[in-house]
């Protein structure tokens, strides 16, 4: 077309100055189009079968032709000249609104996008541009579902990335307000001059600019006298906050049932907040609905989730993204998993958003979800004295966390869960805190409710937040309390006491002449070339007597899987913490301190009451309990270690630890076994049984022989942990690959 109109132009015999013929033909198409609205009587004819989509079509490229020609860049041209000074896009806007013809506001939202993404002359901050495409937003935003959700999308983008190159422009298109820093005015044009003046004060209006030329007054008339579709308003711009601008609309095209306009609209939003300039993020902030909009469509969704929701269902959609959001099908479906996609959808791209919106922006958003979500909607559910209540809500708290990543928004959670109280609880403390309550919860008479619980707390353990480990471990563990005051610090573990003078051997517990298979025996000094018999420094592999050792007798069940996932769980996790400063070896006790009472705090606390209880509870439940301790055993903080694998600490009086808490089992272990006939050859058949090799059925005792099978292979893998963190010489490096299909 750009061409054509050359060659027509160069046709021109004896036109001396192309610039007025570009504006005599400029003039001509606009005054086609007005003459359409004196003239036209077919109230059904559709914009696209008259002329006005060409005319705009000719109108644009006289803008951008001319705009090439000029000789002067960041000039205006007498063609651009003229529709700022005339105020074409104001009456565009006004017939875009009148939706008359039918389609006519397809045909205005086409033409401001084209113009604002074509001409690169700066054109959002004249009061005459910035003003209509303000309307223009109301005008889509008010109506969701429409027709034009192609074109307002495509609006949306060109401002967008507009903004994203000059973010002093969100101010003029969320309210018109004057930005921090002025435009350099493009000609010396008395009218621009005068146009652009809203630079330096934001109360200025158009009755400052040129007049309208009289003959096209007359026809803009006559049009709205002749034709009652078109609104009896002005065509001045109305100058009170707009209740719609380009976040609400933007946020209801990401409602959009056609999933490639949600999808643009989304990426359009995050260009928005993703801006580089402090004050455009402050402004959005502050003088936007953007946060609470955002947040709130969160909520809405959430609210249209069934009251109960199975967690297996919950666990079918973790890790939805919201670029790929799952459309529900008829296989694997169940009641809400649409209402459940679109939930997860929408809160992994508010993760994601406030992962690359600016920090202002970020911080702001974060807090509105964390207000809205967490505290006003999840918070009473959790809290709630309904199984399937605290059930679900807490099913969906552990997918949320499984997909949060944004370091603010993670700040936020881990907040909400664990709270900010930097001193260690005590035994006696109501649960007065939702951390409380819901550590509670991890030993609640619902297994169900139980299981879902530690799963939510295994999560949170996997989230690179120093103070996760401090508010449920590590502040209960500093100062070294659970250690014997008066005796020595051991040099090596050949000081250390035998398991004969612990007192949990010595009580009489485990019974006569019951006792483990084989006494842990110190660390021997390793061999010439490092290394050394597992068996010999591993001291959790002697806890299981032999009588209820099955592994050995079926493949694929051997400890060097255990060692193999071992250390690529402890190197990622010691990747995770390693910015956090933690120490290398246990602080030095204080010989003259005296002792203090110690508790190792509610978390702890539960777990070890669960773990007593492994012989007697369901199998499912025995695997989440010592999931979560596995997770807690690998971090890499010399007093966890220490609490949780050295069997060889000289506990303070009536201290616990892992390593006693195991021992008491077994102890429980060898009396019951004497009480149970067969009791190999069952143990056997449930661990085939387990293990999907035999079918499964209902055996005497199977609760209890299910979880001797739990039992042998959490110390395994307990074991496999201290191998990995203390190998005997360094870091073992010489691991042979993982067998295929193995983590």
């Amino acid at each position: 077309m750009l061409s054509r109109l050359g060659a027509l132009l160069q046709e021109a015999v004896g036109a001396r100055e192309p610039s007025i013929d570009l504006l005599q033909a400029f003039v001509e198409h606009w005054k086609g189009i007005t003459h359409y609205y004196i003239e036209s009587t077919d109230e059904n004819t559709p914009a696209k079968k008259t002329d006005i989509p060409w005319r705009l079509k000719q109108m644009l490229d006289i803008l951008v032709y001319e705009e090439r020609q000029q000789a002067a860049a960041g000039e205006a041209g007498p063609c651009l000249e003229y529709l700022l000074q005339h105020k074409i896009l104001e009456t565009l806007c006004t017939l875009g609104k009148a939706e008359y013809p039918p389609g006519m506001r397809q045909q205005v939202f086409q033409f401001f996008s084209r113009v604002l993404a074509q001409v690169r002359h700066p054109l959002l901050h004249y009061l005459s541009v910035h003003r209509p495409v303000q309307k223009l937003l109301r005008l889509g935003g008010t109506t969701p579902g429409s027709l034009t959700e192609k074109e307002e999308v495509q609006f949306t983008t060109v401002l967008c990335s507009k903004i994203q190159q000059d973010p002093e422009l969100l101010t003029y298109i969320l309210e018109g307000k004057k930005t921090v820093g002025r435009k350099k005015a493009p000609r010396d044009s008395t009218a621009l001059l005068r146009d652009t003046a809203s630079h330096r004060d934001k109360d200025h209006s158009h009755s400052s600019a040129p007049a309208r030329g009289p003959q096209l007054d007359r026809e803009l008339s006559g049009a709205q006298a002749s034709n009652s579709h078109l609104p009896a308003e002005t065509l001045e711009p109305d100058c009170g906050t707009a209740e719609s601008n380009l976040i609400t609309s933007l946020l209801g095209l990401c409602k959009s049932k056609k999933s490639r306009v949600a999808l643009k609209a989304q990426e359009n939003l995050l260009l928005l907040v993703s801006v580089a300039s402090q004050a455009a993020a402050t402004y959005l902030v502050q003088s936007s609905p953007c946060c609470p909009a955002i947040a709130e469509h969160l909520c809405q969704l959430y609210r249209s989730l069934p009251a109960f929701l199975d967690p297996a269902d919950i666990a079918t959609l973790e890790g939805i993204s919201w670029r790929l959001p799952s459309a529900p099908s008829d296989e694997g479906s169940f009641p809400g998993k649409e209402a459940l996609a679109a939930f997860l959808g929408w809160f992994d791209y508010c993760d994601h958003l406030i992962t690359e919106a600016h920090t202002v922006a970020a911080d702001a958003l974060a807090k509105a979800v964390a207000e809205k979500l967490f505290v006003e909607s999840l918070q009473p559910q959790l809290l709630h004295v309904s199984e399937q209540s605290i059930l679900t809500s807490t099913a969906l708290l552990t997918a949320m966390l499984r997909q949060l990543h944004s370091p603010a928004l993670l700040r936020e959670a881990v907040a909400f869960l664990l709270g900010t109280d930097p001193q260690p609880e005590g035994p006696e403390d109501s649960p007065r805190t939702l951390c409380a309550h819901l550590i509670g919860h991890c030993d609640h008479l619902s297994d169900e409710i139980s299981i879902a619980t530690l799963r939510l707390f295994e999560e949170l353990l996997q989230k690179p937040h120093e103070w996760i480990l401090r508010s449920l471990i590590l502040r209960h563990l500093e100062g070294r309390p659970y250690v014997a005051r008066g005796s020595p610090e051991p040099e090596s573990y050949e000081d250390t006491l035998d398991l004969e003078e612990d007192p949990y051997f010595t009580d009489g517990f485990l019974g006569p002449g019951l006792q483990p298979s084989a006494k842990p025996r110190p660390a021997p000094a390793p061999s010439a070339d490092g290394k050394t018999a597992v068996t010999e420094i591993v001291n959790f592999l002697c806890l299981v007597p032999e009588e209820a050792k099955t592994s050995a007798f079926l493949e694929e069940t051997g400890y060097d899987t255990y060692v193999h996932d071992a250390y690529g769980l402890f190197q990622e996790c010691s990747s995770r913490v390693a910015s956090w400063g933690w120490p290398l070896a246990p602080t030095p006790l204080d010989p003259h301190e005296p002792e203090r009472p110690f508790f190792e705090g509610h978390f702890l606390r539960v777990l070890f009451d669960r773990m007593s209880r492994i012989l007697d509870q369901p199998y499912s439940l025995n695997l989440q309990v010592t999931s979560v301790l596995s997770r807690l055993a690998l971090f890499p903080h010399p007093h966890i270690h220490e609490y949780l694998l050295d069997p060889y600490v000289s506990l303070a009086p009536g201290c616990r630890s892992l390593f006693s808490v195991l021992v008491r089992v077994i102890g429980d272990l060898m009396q019951r076994i004497q009480r149970v006939p067969q009791f190999p050859g069952k143990l056997l058949l449930v661990r085939k049984q387990l293990m999907g090799q035999v079918p499964g059925e209902q055996l005497d005792h199977q609760t209890l022989l299910q979880g001797v099978v739990v039992l042998e292979e959490f110390c395994k893998e307990l074991a496999a942990i201290a191998f990995v963190k203390f190998p005997p010489r360094g870091p073992h490096l010489n691991l042979s690959p993982p067998p295929e299909g193995q983590v």
